[in-house]
């Protein structure tokens, strides 16, 4: 059955979750940066992803149980003029992401490019919020990030490397950018989650059971691994990234992110490319937008009306949330309010009414 949801202002959405953050402890600039980034992803994102304002609760928890420190130092182990290594101190995640973002477009800005590796970071949300960092200082923003061991192996029935998600974003002249963000497995948990909720099956290259099998229950794939977008191809991706990430940089890699709740040990590299370094930021533009228009030039196949660049589906759901409202899952909604009430915000989230629409 499809799950019930309600749409809220989304300004009021913004200043509830920083009030919220700051409640738990982060300075006034953390909890914008943690906030500004859960309203990003729950405004480009299927609410099934998990990537958004439900975080809230997860980090009411995580840092009342002091898994998380919410005012762990940035550390800046070692630098050149294009590269940096951070250690984030078991830090805000997301957090820490945008502050080697930041550091990573000031070194590009001198070098034509700059890169930042995070150690002993946690959880950093959606990879597109970082790469769009840097697209919006004129950069070309490249975001990568190791994770628990859920994805399997090509031929293995248990996870070893994560889902290690990838963001690239580019400036264009068409009032949005490109922008290609995705996980290395097909799907996550909270879409089988999600499904499970609807009471619907779930494509059979999603996930596998226990003992190895393909299955369509998203019950019975909730205990067992994730299976590599392209088989093969995305099971090498996601290992290289380990090593791009958590092996070079001196974190954890493999079975060792979130083994111990304590310290998750993540990490992250964020790159941002200086468009200017190259070509005028307006040549590149027009350059981008005649790509598009070669790539949307070619026929459709039968069933499709149109061809879309990556991040064009999420700029209208932006556009239209935005304008519209942004529907929240009734549960997540109530455990907001509940939430509000136990950190006496003083924001309110105002609510708009029942969200009636078909699609996401």
């Amino acid at each position: 059955m499809p799950i019930s949801m309600t749409s809220v202002d989304r300004q009021s959405l913004s200043a509830f979750m920083t009030e919220g953050f700051e409640a738990l402890g982060l300075s006034a600039e953390d909890a914008r940066i943690f906030a500004d980034a859960l309203i990003f992803s729950e405004l480009r994102f299927h609410p099934g992803h998990g990537q958004g304002v439900r975080r809230l609760r997860r980090y009411q928890e995580r840092i009342s149980q002091k898994l998380v420190d919410p005012r762990a130092p940035f550390e800046v182990v070692k630098e050149s003029p294009a590269l940096a290594l951070v250690d984030a101190h078991n830090g805000i995640g997301t957090v820490a992401a945008a502050r080697a973002m930041k550091l990573a477009i000031e070194k590009s800005k001198t070098c034509g490019i700059g890169q930042v590796i995070v150690r002993n970071s946690t959880h950093y949300g959606s990879s597109a919020v970082h790469a769009c960092q840097a697209e919006e200082a004129g950069c070309i923003g490249i975001a990568y990030t190791n994770a628990g061991p859920e994805m399997a192996p090509w031929g293995a029935r248990e996870g070893a490397v994560g889902t290690n998600p990838w963001g690239i974003a580019a400036p264009t002249g068409l009032g949005f950018p490109v922008v290609m963000d995705f996980a290395l497995t097909t799907a996550g948990k909270g879409m089988m989650l999600w499904r499970s909720r609807e009471g619907r099956k779930m494509p059979l290259d999603w996930a596998l059971t226990p003992d190895g099998e393909v299955t369509d229950d998203p019950d019975a794939a909730m205990k067992g691994a994730l299976l590599a977008i392209g088989e093969y191809k995305g099971y090498g991706l996601a290992f290289m990234t380990d090593v791009l990430t958590g092996v070079i940089g001196g974190g954890g890699f493999g079975l060792t992110p979130y083994a111990d709740p304590a310290r998750l040990d993540v990490s992250h590299a964020l790159t941002a490319i200086d468009i200017e370094w190259f070509m005028p930021l307006g040549t590149f533009r027009a350059r981008m937008d005649e790509f598009a228009g070669m790539v949307k030039s070619r026929k459709t196949r039968p069933g499709f009306s149109e061809i879309l660049l990556p991040g064009e589906q999420e700029a209208r759901r932006v556009a239209r949330k935005s304008e519209q409202g942004v529907p929240l899952d009734d549960e997540v909604l109530a455990d907001l309010l509940a939430l509000g009430r136990e950190l006496g915000i003083s924001a309110a989230i105002d609510v708009l009414g029942p969200y009636r629409e078909d699609v996401l």
